[in-house]
């Protein structure tokens, strides 16, 4: 018979589908016809592997090669399909075995060295939860897809070496010395499964930003500790050289290290969107985003042309997103986040497909009181216009700002500060105050799915953590004046959960929720 077929994985989004590879030799004229709905870099597949075999010693038939991918309604791209079609080109001609169960994963060069892509971690995810743990990858990207717990990965060098495990000829292979050396070691074999405990080795703070290194601003600090413990998001309205960027850069050393389940997410995001290197091992720390404020709606959200692509609130999940100069981003750009700031997640829809990722991140916004950033609030040597002031702050729309719990103003930094000998708290003690703050979230709200106090909802604010009416009798009279939403109240009541949970309370009392008012209300004047 005539047909031969492996396996691969087409990813969409995060989501990954295993598609069979099937390849079939017919008569009629000599030709390579390769079915299944292929994007562009796939379909040029058919020349790579023609080059590829040949290069290794077992070119392919030269009668018609169909290849089908299936499911063939399913969108397919990239060129981590093209060892799994020429293993299926060579098992349909008789020159190799195809064993049943194999997932192949590489792209092939014309030399027939096997080049690493991207992805590999969703793929592999997808395949071993599909049943087929054995994977065949390049060496580049074994480390990445061994982080995967039950995977059974086999990562080879070449595509004469992966023939010669599956039964080819070892006197017909070939291996041309290498052009390059980039991600090859030689000739691979096949490994023991990857251990099922924490695959992977939890990232060091060493050479992180630390707090003790921000002068003053004890306000900001406290604001800072606060959307660090409830997972709140956090904007900063201050004159340039106030420390709002270092404030933000520090937030994530902060933060707890990411579970297991977290740094599965968070690598799998990472390794699609490439560009930050081979990765061999999970990530454990909250990641940091900053795009620059030129950026464009797609490349803050996601897109591109085909599927689209995560952008940066995806590659920020678990982490924290910080846009500084936020009225400088485009108004479109600002009001695409507020799905994702209620959701978690963001649904891309485009010609070719749609794709969801996880956006589940921290927001920071960093914006100078008017244009030129030196009115500090009081028109101290400041030459904009009441309309300019306006209109810079019109980016930051009503329904976005009342998304961000936390807006705070940070003062100029005073001579006085700077000359103080007594640094502020480290991160490091901060952050022991903040995991035993997470802590109580967590053991408060396992019983209703939730973790921190950013994910409350009105349901359970004025249900099972009702507070006194005693204790709510300001906010209560601030929301009957038209200084709040019913969003914004129910935002003032999670901050206050947060400053209690801080200070070892079991419940906040009237003094939290005032600090709590005072923290999401500090910044209204130079926004409004």
């Amino acid at each position: 018979m005539s047909l031969g077929r492996a396996a691969a994985v087409a990813l969409v989004g995060l989501h990954g589908h295993l598609v069979e590879v099937e390849a079939d030799l017919g008569g009629g004229l000599p030709g390579f016809v390769l079915l299944g709905l292929p994007d562009a870099s796939l379909a040029e597949s058919r020349d790579r592997i023609r080059a590829a075999a040949r290069n290794s010693g077992m070119p392919l038939s030269a009668r018609r090669i169909t290849v089908n991918l299936v499911p063939a309604s399913l969108p397919k791209r990239g060129s981590a399909f093209d060892l799994a079609i020429v293993v299926a080109s060579l098992a349909a001609a008789g020159d190799i075995g195809a064993p049943p169960g194999l997932v192949y994963l590489a792209e092939l060069g014309l030399d027939g060295y096997l080049r690493p892509v991207a992805g590999i971690l969703p793929a592999v995810m997808a395949a071993v939860a599909a049943g087929r743990p054995r994977v065949v990858v390049a060496e580049g990207n074994a480390a990445e897809a061994r982080l995967v717990p039950g995977a059974e990965v086999a990562a080879f060098g070449h595509l004469a070496d992966v023939l010669a495990e599956l039964g080819a000829d070892p006197a017909k292979l070939e291996r041309p010395a290498p052009a390059w050396d980039g991600n090859r070691s030689g000739a691979g074999d096949v490994p023991d499964a990857a251990p099922s405990g924490a695959p992977g080795e939890a990232s060091g703070r060493a050479g992180a930003p630390d707090l003790a290194d921000i002068a003053g601003q004890d306000q900001a600090r406290y604001a800072l500790e606060v959307a660090a413990a409830g997972g709140h998001h956090l904007l900063m309205v201050g004159p340039p050289g106030a420390g709002k960027t270092m404030l933000a850069e520090r937030l994530p050393g902060l933060l707890p290290d990411l579970t297991d389940q977290e740094a599965m997410e968070t690598t799998a995001i990472h390794s699609l969107a490439g560009g930050g290197g081979p990765v061999d091992r999970l990530i454990r720390r909250p990641p940091f985003e900053n795009p620059h404020h030129s950026a464009s709606t797609p490349a803050l959200i996601g897109g591109g042309s085909g599927l689209p692509r995560p952008g940066a609130a995806s590659r920020a999940h678990r982490g924290v997103l910080f846009l500084d100069e936020a009225p400088e981003f485009a108004a479109k750009s600002l009001d695409s986040l507020r799905q994702p700031l209620e959701s978690g997640q963001l649904t891309l829809h485009r010609a070719a497909g749609a794709a969801t990722y996880p956006a589940r991140f921290q927001l920071v916004l960093a914006a100078n009181p008017c244009p030129c950033g030196r009115s500090e609030g009081k028109g101290r040597d400041c030459q904009c216009s009441p309309m300019q002031r306006i209109r810079y702050f019109q980016r930051l729309s009503g329904p976005l700002l009342d998304r961000i719990d936390l807006q705070i103003t940070v003062a100029r930094v005073t001579a006085g500060h700077l000359r103080s000998v007594s640094p502020g708290e480290s991160s490091a003690v901060v952050a022991r105050r903040v995991r035993a703050a997470r802590h109580l979230q967590a053991e408060r709200l396992a019983a209703v799915g939730l973790a921190r106090n950013a994910e409350l909802t009105g349901s359970l604010l004025r249900g099972p953590l009702r507070l006194p009416a005693r204790a709510t009798a300001s906010l209560d009279r601030a929301m009957d004046q038209g200084m709040l939403t019913a969003r914004g109240y129910d935002r003032v009541l999670r901050i206050a959960w947060t400053v209690s949970d801080l200070a070892g309370q079991d419940t906040p009392q009237a003094a939290d929720i005032d600090v709590a008012f005072q923290l999401r209300h500090l910044a209204q004047g130079e926004a409004a």
